[in-house]
């Protein structure tokens, strides 16, 4: 059976838990969801497509709320500490897991204070630079890195996010010495790109699709195990010449502890049927991202893995832990 096939079949199963569970009254107003990230981002993007179709299946308005900064901390003590009811809900990603493996501590436990829901989508890191710039292949790049030890610079978005530490452990796999500037949002990485106040930057696809299709960008590699098919002409950071490297990134939705199972069943319920739909599914594919729905369960274990994961990388690239 195809992706789409069993999307399609799940879906189909979960139609008679919805209308039961759905008479249980939620929702009955607008729902919060809240991301650790800026506007105009791969989560953002993923988070509003989504939370628009909720909205249509669900009959209530899907409120995205923006709160970038921190490695996530903001954005997850604001959900955690609603009220567990289903009207906050959040955007759990790779990127908490790198927050749980990269500070010593943190105000809260993932993994007790989460209530997962469902995964939601896979896509990689791109690494991009100016095309009107030097850099053809990534290789270039590194070479001029070693040339010049300490001078150039990569953009990402904020410290402690995904692309942010990517580029740390791209950093120490290529043993080079650069500069990595962390910046607030997404358009805030592009404009010091096409402006030169930085030479290379890593983001998601979705957030360089419209410069890459004015010819502004040129992408020099992905970062995941093989190439996209929204691009197959860019090599992975492997195929590239950096033996050793390799991220792929997953976001998902949670929500507060104790929140009621049959809340976290509407909800799942729904995102499943609705990352089957032929739409929405090809909305995402357009943009990079791979949907994969899965079970609360599924999830949960998923972001366990990649706690390890990236505490192991974090270590072994020497990265000091805050």
């Amino acid at each position: 059976m195809t992706r789409r096939g069993a999307l399609l079949a799940m879906s189909a199963a979960l139609v008679d838990w919805i209308a039961p569970a759905r008479a249980a009254g939620y929702p009955d107003h607008p729902v919060r969801l809240v991301l650790p990230f800026g506007p105009g981002g791969v989560a953002d993007v993923t988070a509003r497509i989504v939370a628009d179709r909720l909205g249509d299946k669900l009959g209530q308005r899907f409120v995205v709320e923006n709160m970038p900064g921190a490695g996530g901390i903001t954005a997850a003590r604001a959900v955690i500490s609603a009220q567990p009811d289903g009207y906050t809900i959040g955007l759990v990603s790779n990127g908490t897991a790198i927050s749980a493996a990269q500070f010593k501590r943190l105000p809260f436990d993932p993994a007790r204070d989460f209530a997962m829901v469902s995964q939601l989508g896979t896509f990689d890191i791109v690494f991009a630079v100016n095309a009107a710039g030097p850099y053809h292949k990534l290789m270039d790049f590194v070479a001029s890195a070693r040339a010049q030890p300490g001078k150039l610079n990569i953009a990402t978005l904020n410290a402690g996010s995904t692309q942010n530490l990517a580029a740390e452990l791209f950093r120490a796999v290529a043993g080079i010495n650069v500069q990595i500037v962390p910046y607030r949002t997404s358009p805030d990485i592009m404009v010091a790109l096409l402006r030169g106040d930085v030479e290379m930057l890593l983001e998601f696809p979705a957030a360089l699709k419209g410069q890459v299709d004015a010819g502004q960008v040129r992408l020099l590699a992905t970062s995941g195990p093989r190439r996209l098919p929204l691009m197959p002409d860019v090599p992975t950071v492997r195929e590239a010449g950096i033996d050793g490297y390799e991220v792929t990134s997953w976001n998902g939705i949670f929500a507060p502890k104790d929140t009621p199972s049959h809340v976290i069943g509407i909800l799942h319920a729904a995102i499943t049927e609705i990352l089957a739909q032929p739409d929405i599914a090809d909305k995402l594919r357009d943009l990079g991202i791979e949907p994969t729905p899965s079970s609360p369960e599924a999830l949960l274990k998923l972001f366990n893995a990649d706690v390890t994961k990236w505490d192991d990388a974090i270590v072994a690239a020497g990265i000091e832990k805050q």
